[in-house]
């Protein structure tokens, strides 16, 4: 495996299982056929520069300056420069050679690892500059992702360098640090399943984190001065929002939501991802994991296999296995669901304080079933981003606060001084700093 990606390998499972599919390991790449794909790549980008070149020239010394011919020649030079862009982005430097997934075999990640614990101990051992606790809290890595083309609406990019931009400030003010991916790890796995090899990646390329804390691209936090109460966890491998009494008695499949999920890195959660995953490779198996899903959980529409109920299938169904190490989560917003809050900013203002974490102040807010980079979603674009606006613009007021700065309004970008300056800012910093907030309201808590 190199250092800049990897290839996932698939077990192949004996004929007549019962379980759910994989794949065989893919065929490598031969170096001749990589040559030509990066000859033919760097040949377009030479036509396109010369292409800009000539644009370049034409607007700036006139040539063939007012002429019809000089018009047309220049619409057909943009065009042609606008389809070998989109020629580029789209197909990429090299083509899929990989063999297509047979629904006869079952997916796995590759060689299966059953030493885990034993290996990052020693491996903790033997470098003890990366250690797995900080001050003696748990290192966290956040990981959120998106995939790697353009957003089908335009105006999602937009909000996804919002949504980004949301959470490296909550990292940057409480000392986490943050993976963002546009990768696809695993061709078997995209969609609602690409957090899974991504998640292993980086458990097995990052010993010295404890917990990988994954947060969907469309969920902001909108308390950045709540810290999660990691000591709660110390007996456990996986925190989920979610409701028990739905998970068990209802089987519900919005029982659980897998927006914000913490994952420590241990042999356990390798063998849950493991048993998770064979469900997500794309085309029959989830489609026919889907019909299993719809008819197990309740309400649940009928479409194909998602992580979440996946997820909730599993847990539900091998129970005893599980549950022991893991934590339902429901006495702060892990993850809050957006259209019963972000209408309530004004009065949470009004009445509350950040750093409560809850429906008074919530931790994150997620804007499921809005899908602000696709085409399509649950609930109407403009009521989708406008709440957004707010949530975003409600989470930075109290990043701005510390500057002496606010947003004119919740949907508006532009901010406003909402104190002078002065000879001793350090009085400021000690009182508005949510580091401090931080500490404070643990202490009050």
């Amino acid at each position: 495996m190199g250092p800049d990606g990897f290839t996932s390998l698939k077990r192949t499972a004996t004929t007549g299982s019962a379980t759910l599919p994989a794949s065989t390991a893919p065929r490598s790449r031969g170096p001749r056929s990589r040559q030509i794909a990066k000859t033919v790549n760097n040949m377009k980008i030479t036509i396109l520069c010369g292409f800009v070149t000539i644009l370049v020239l034409r607007g700036t010394i006139g040539l063939n300056l007012g002429t019809p011919q000089a018009d047309a020649e220049k619409q057909n030079l943009m065009e042609e420069a606008n389809r070998i862009i989109a020629e580029i982005r789209s197909d990429g430097a090299e083509p899929d050679d990989e063999p297509p997934f047979s629904p006869n075999m079952t997916f796995t990640f590759g060689p299966k690892i059953s030493d885990w614990d034993q290996q990052r101990m020693n491996w903790l051992r033997q470098h003890p500059e990366f250690p797995n606790l900080v001050n003696g809290n748990p290192r966290i890595l956040m990981v959120s992702g998106s995939p790697p083309n353009p957003c089908d609406n335009p105006i999602g990019d937009h909000y996804l360098l919002k949504s980004i931009k949301n959470k490296i400030d909550y990292c940057r003010l409480h000392g986490i640090e943050i993976v963002y991916n546009m990768a696809h790890l695993d061709k078997e796995l995209a969609g609602y399943w690409a957090k899974l090899p991504l998640i292993r990646r980086l458990m097995l390329s990052h010993p010295e984190i404890e917990w990988i804390w994954w947060i969907d691209s469309d969920a902001m936090f909108t308390d950045m001065v709540f810290e999660i109460p990691m000591k709660k966890y110390e007996n456990h491998n996986l925190v989920i929002h979610g409701y028990p009494d739905l998970l068990f008695d209802k089987k519900s499949w919005i029982a659980l939501n897998t927006g914000s999920v913490l994952f420590r890195n241990c042999q356990w959660m390798l063998d849950l991802l493991d048993t998770w995953s064979p469900m997500g490779p794309k085309g029959p198996v989830r489609d026919e994991a889907g019909k299993i899903l719809t008819g197990f959980l309740s309400g649940r529409p009928a479409f194909e296999a998602d992580d979440q109920s996946a997820l909730i299938y599993l847990l539900v169904t091998q129970k005893d296995k599980w549950m022991d190490k893991v934590f339902v989560e429901n006495s702060y917003y892990l993850h809050g669901f957006w259209a019963g809050l972000v209408d309530k900013y004004e009065q949470m203002v009004e009445k509350y304080h950040p750093g409560l974490g809850d429906e008074r102040w919530p931790f994150v807010t997620h804007f499921v079933g809005c899908k602000p980079c696709g085409s399509y979603g649950d609930y109407p674009v403009e009521k989708c981003l406008k709440s957004m606006e707010r949530a975003f613009n409600f989470a930075d007021n109290q990043v701005l606060k510390l500057y002496g700065f606010r947003h004119r309004g919740l949907l508006s970008p532009n901010i406003k001084r909402i104190r002078d300056e002065t000879t001793s800012p350090l009085e400021f910093v000690n009182q508005f700093d949510i580091r401090r907030s931080g500490h404070d309201s643990k202490s009050k808590l």
